[in-house]
């Protein structure tokens, strides 16, 4: 099944990536395999996974939460809804519109 998944690295930064097999994609992070970004920083341990019905669906939340800051990151991967609720909402006043 496909998946989204959140590795944290030894330097305690995050790497958003998705795939179809979860177990054989972290054994590549593990052992230098993985992308370039993680082979830096091992070792990594996944701290978050989701599982997904389709492949462009972990694909389409892997590249949403690479967008998003760290609190955000962490809200998810503590699955605290109320952090996440509240970290989405518009600071940007510029963004408001006003009638």
């Amino acid at each position: 099944m496909p998946h989204m998944y959140i590795l944290e690295c030894a330097d305690k930064s995050f790497y958003v990536g998705s795939t179809i097999d979860l177990e054989r994609r972290l054994w590549e992070h593990q052992n230098r395999l993985g992308a370039k970004y993680t082979q830096r920083r091992l070792p990594v341990k996944m701290v978050f996974a989701q599982e997904f019905e389709r492949v462009d669906e972990a694909y389409f939340f892997e590249k949403q939460v690479q967008g998003w800051n760290r609190k955000k990151r962490i809200a998810l991967i503590n699955r605290d809804l109320d952090a996440l609720k509240e970290l989405a909402k518009c600071r940007n006043e510029t963004n408001h519109k006003t009638e």
